[in-house]
């Protein structure tokens, strides 16, 4: 092996991003949850269909999941 100091191993540079993008996923996943199950709502007539509401809802789940996560938050 003939690396040079500071170098990084490209495999742990690799094993670091998929652990960010899987902590990214777990840490979303209530959010993502909170999306299903009001759109299961809307199907089954729980809840009225309504573009203006599912648009209200996605924008406080993205500003909660924004402030709750921060640097951890998806970003569209």
């Amino acid at each position: 092996m003939n690396a040079s100091v500071g170098s990084v191993d490209p495999g742990w540079d690799k094993t670091s991003s998929s652990l960010g993008r899987c902590v990214q996923a777990a840490l979303g996943l209530p959010f993502d949850v909170t999306r299903e199950l009001y759109a299961k709502a809307v199907h089954v007539g729980l809840l009225q269909g309504s573009m203006l509401a599912s648009r209200d809802l996605e924008r406080v789940l993205a500003a909660l999941e924004q402030a709750s996560l921060g640097p951890w938050a998806r970003r569209v």
